[in-house]
């Protein structure tokens, strides 16, 4: 790697732990309502992210989405799968469910591939069908060992999925896309926090001076591993962006398991092996591929 390559690969990394670490973030806001934190998140990133363009001069960015319906309506469905996302995520991290986060977001690629082959017509190799019929096994193990169908996870992996191939389709860069979803979100979010205002348990009638460092820290969180990954992107391949995103749900899995003691049965140990092996095929299959054809070149010569 050279040296540009480098600083993106760190900025990948710092984005990754950062996002990883989120959980510890907000499990240390759980007394609050779920609802009340997304919006003051997205509150406080919507003032950032059009405060960082602002100074970098690109807010003229945003007309796109006053000129061009087709990208205005992408940017509102993307905004309204980001709200799932998050709340879910929330929800689940201050109700002691961060495992079962982590196995979403380590159904997300799987989901990824699976939108590829029913929605864009994509073809499976041998190794896909295999890593899908093991991510179905896995489901079935997990419903079993929850007593239910892990919905947090699965609405994770479907709403993430969805949320990256509507992205695809915004003519937006991920920092400029981002505000607009926020700005889209904006005014239910201001409500949010209005409403929040009127009720004993709303956050400013309980909050302390720490916990309001914390909650107005929700932008900045949300902002940052943004801003790193989008420096990345520029610069580091794909190939390895792809495999280094598995840091952020093995983060979660390791802190809902080792630092907040939520329960891992035999049965769910094998559910998320099952995940495991399936993300193991996926990427020998990605990577495998320009490695056999690096090999046949050099044998060529």
């Amino acid at each position: 790697m050279d040296a540009e390559q480098r600083r993106g690969l760190q900025a990948a990394l710092l984005a990754y732990v950062g996002w990883g670490l989120l959980t510890l973030y907000w499990k240390q806001l759980s007394e609050f309502d779920p609802l009340d934190l997304v919006g003051w998140r997205v509150s406080s990133a919507a003032i950032i992210m059009v405060t960082w363009l602002a100074i970098a001069g690109r807010l003229g960015e945003l007309r796109a989405l006053r000129t061009d319906r087709g990208t205005l309506a992408n940017v509102v469905v993307a905004s309204m799968l980001l709200t799932v996302n998050w709340s879910t995520y929330v929800w689940a991290v201050v109700n002691e469910h961060i495992i079962e986060t982590a196995l979403g977001y380590f159904l997300s690629p799987l989901g990824t591939m699976a939108l590829g082959v029913f929605v864009l017509g994509e073809r499976l190799t041998t190794l896909k069908r295999a890593s899908i019929a093991c991510a179905c096994l896995a489901i079935v193990v997990l419903t079993y060992s929850y007593g239910r169908l892990p919905w947090v996870a699965i609405l994770l992996a479907t709403s993430w999925t969805s949320y990256g191939y509507v992205k695809r389709r915004v003519a937006l860069d991920a920092v400029t896309s981002l505000t607009g979803e926020l700005l889209v979100l904006i005014v239910p979010a201001l409500l949010i926090v209005a409403a929040s205002f009127t009720r004993d348990t709303g956050i400013p009638n309980v909050a302390t001076g720490f916990d309001w460092t914390l909650v107005l820290g929700t932008g900045i969180i949300t902002a940052a591993p943004l801003l790193l990954f989008a420096f990345a992107a520029k610069r580091v391949p794909f190939t390895i962006l792809g495999p280094a995103n598995y840091l952020i749900p093995i983060i979660n899995f390791l802190l809902g398991w080792l630092a907040f003691s939520e329960p891992l049965t035999q049965s769910r140990v094998i559910g998320f092996a099952l995940v495991w092996v399936a993300l193991a095929l996926v990427t020998i299959d990605t990577l495998g591929g320009p490695a056999r054809r690096s090999v046949r070149a050099l044998a060529a010569h």
